[in-house]
């Protein structure tokens, strides 16, 4: 890695780490307003290209970020996809128009502020196409600049982010990671060396039952015995990962990130608990334990709760500020915002116009904030001779979507940490990884970050539908990936390679998320219908092929329809979901991407009691 920015001078007693999550489900050639392909324009208008403005300031004056920054496979696929590449600058002109139409309203109503508001939305998407234009329609290439100069380092996630604790099949599990590790080195040029599992859902090693029957009736086949998530992952030589808080601290659960968002509020007793917090359990690394090949051990970075409240809450978070801009009032029908949040359950009939200039001004309050949690957070651990690190884990459509202002809070904590001795230096998790050893070893619980702290969001009476889909899809496809029938002809890889695809965007979290949120139910379910009618499609394909060699010409060209809608993943391997399948990629030699552990399984730092 070319390393452009040098080492502080200063001395470092303390890490922090972000970690941004950037994923949107499947869209493209699936719907466009209200939901679909404008989810797409609008995460990349306000989200992504405002990211690449601001690690370009940050390139450019030598400050360090180094965050950890998670473009999953999916996105990776839609945001390089021709129909994105077409789209999106016709979508950066409607809102430019519709911000001259609203400046015209404005002048002509007398109101000053809003037209020049107005000309602040068409300055905003003006600068959008320009640096798309400027990037040649390639928002990967810049990002695959900056992880190569170490300002971030780009990670993975599950191909589809298919939510790993409940998928029916080891292989299912290893197809889902093994697909972003090769999408993930097509796109960026290199392995990824960390994941974020989707939802930062784990399971470890042990029985397992399927928790639903079969869609035709059936009942559900006779439980086994599974692998841990972090097998999956250490076959792929995937070297770290994040889990919620509780999974580490075992004690009192604090609300989830989705929790936060819903309204929820920390009790006493809680934020008592995350001010207290031992520096020992929540601000440092461990690898996880677990029956699978210790010498390439996987590590789990901790969620730090209290710093995540300050942006996950609405109500008690930065984002809540009066100043900010409002997220929910627009007007119509450009959708361009003029409000700010004004107070806590304002109605929107009473929101104040926006200042930018104000709310600027607020965030420089906020990042100094935020830097003094942080401080608070890691002060007892400055001395231990080996320095803590807080993980901060966000959604990265967080910053700039949904709070307009997270962007420039984002620098502005670099700035801030560049600028004053705290004794906390920003850093990724792979070079803290490469300075220090972990804290031993720990053996987790099963859980994620959504509400409830487990499977509740993706599996609920709401969505147990969906797996009765799944579980069988996903058994008919290790089957026929197990058999060499498929490697006989073009035909028959073509046909094989389109059910691995529909059955990867069938395994979406997304679906049952948006169900269990009410976000877009109608539209998730329509989108897994569609995914599973396209799967049985392809699978009386294979049928008619398996039979007779080749496809009546009704269904080829059936066949090239629904490959053209759901053109991704152009490599995939069918192998992967072969009975068995694994792929034990460690081609590096262990000591180049992690210590040695020798036998007794810790590094001679590490001789702390493991936690149990």
């Amino acid at each position: 890695m070319t390393q452009v920015l040098k080492q502080s001078s200063k001395r470092t007693q303390g890490y922090l780490t972000f970690t941004l999550h950037a994923h949107l489900p499947y869209v493209v050639n699936h719907g466009t307003w209200p939901h679909g392909m404008e989810w797409l324009h609008e995460a990349a208008a306000e989200t992504y290209l405002p990211l690449l403005r601001v690690l370009s300031n940050l390139e450019r004056d030598g400050i360090r970020f180094q965050c950890n920054l998670n473009l999953s496979p999916i996105l990776l696929e839609q945001l390089c996809h021709p129909v994105f590449i077409a789209e999106f600058p016709k979508y950066l002109t409607r809102k430019i128009v519709a911000a001259r139409e609203d400046e015209a309203f404005f002048i002509q109503s007398g109101d000053g502020h809003l037209a020049e508001m107005a000309r602040f939305w068409y300055r905003f998407f003006q600068q959008a196409l320009d640096d798309f234009h400027d990037l040649k329609g390639n928002i990967i290439a810049r990002f695959r600049h900056f992880n190569d100069i170490g300002l971030i380092e780009v990670i993975t996630c599950g191909a589809t982010h298919g939510y790993l604790p409940l998928l029916g099949t080891d292989e299912s599990v290893r197809a889902q990671i093994r697909t972003a590790v090769n999408t993930h080195t097509r796109h960026m040029g290199r392995h990824p060396r960390g994941i974020w599992a989707p939802e930062c859902g784990y399971r470890p090693a042990g029985f397992w039952n399927y928790p639903v029957g079969f869609a035709d009736g059936s009942p559900a086949p006779a439980g086994f015995d599974r692998i841990g998530v972090e097998q999956a992952l250490s076959e792929s030589d995937i070297e770290f990962f994040f889990v919620d808080t509780h999974l580490v601290e075992r004690g009192q659960r604090v609300p989830s990130p989705y929790e936060l968002l819903n309204g929820a509020v920390p009790t006493d007793e809680q934020m008592i608990a995350m001010t207290h917090s031992s520096h020992r359990s929540l601000y440092q690394p461990y690898y996880v334990d677990g029956p699978y090949d210790k010498r390439y051990a996987t590590t789990i970075f901790p969620r730090d709760p209290r710093t995540g409240i300050q942006v996950w809450s609405g109500d008690s978070g930065y984002p809540g500020d009066g100043v900010y801009l409002d997220f929910h009032k627009k007007r119509w029908p450009g959708g361009h915002r003029y409000w700010r949040v004004t107070g806590p359950r304002v109605d929107l009939g009473d929101k104040q116009p926006y200042y930018p200039k104000e709310a600027s001004e607020r965030v420089k309050s906020h990042a100094s904030h935020f830097v003094h949690l942080v401080y608070e957070a890691l002060k007892s651990g400055f001395n231990d001779p080996i320095p803590p690190i807080l993980c901060a884990p966000f959604d990265a459509e967080l910053f700039g979507h949904w709070w307009f202002e997270g962007g420039m809070w984002l620098e502005a904590i670099a700035r801030t940490l560049h600028d004053y001795d705290t004794g906390i230096e920003m850093t990724s998790c792979s070079e803290y990884l490469d300075r220090y050893p972990r804290a031993g070893f720990i053996a987790l619980p099963g859980g994620s970050w959504g509400a409830g702290g487990g499977n509740e969001v993706w599996l609920n009476p709401e969505t147990t539908w969906t797996y009765t889909h799944i579980y069988p899809a996903e058994m008919f496809t290790r089957e026929i990936a197990s058999s060499d029938l498929w490697r006989s002809s073009e035909l028959g890889a073509r046909i094989a390679r389109q059910l691995c695809r529909e059955l990867l965007l069938l395994e979406s979290s997304d679906w049952q998320f948006l169900v269990t949120t009410g976000a877009a139910r109608d539209y998730a379910e329509a989108r897994f219908t569609s995914h599973n009618d396209q799967f049985n499609e392809v699978k009386s394909f294979w049928k008619t092929f398996e039979d007779s060699g080749e496809l009546a010409l009704a269904q080829e060209t059936r066949l090239e329809e629904i490959e053209r809608r759901d053109s991704v993943f152009p490599d995939i391997d069918p192998g992967l979901w072969a009975a068995g399948a694994k792929e034990e990629n460690h081609q590096r030699p262990p000591e180049t991407t992690r210590p040695h552990i020798p036998a007794d399984g810790l590094h001679p730092l590490e001789r702390t009691e493991p936690v149990a």
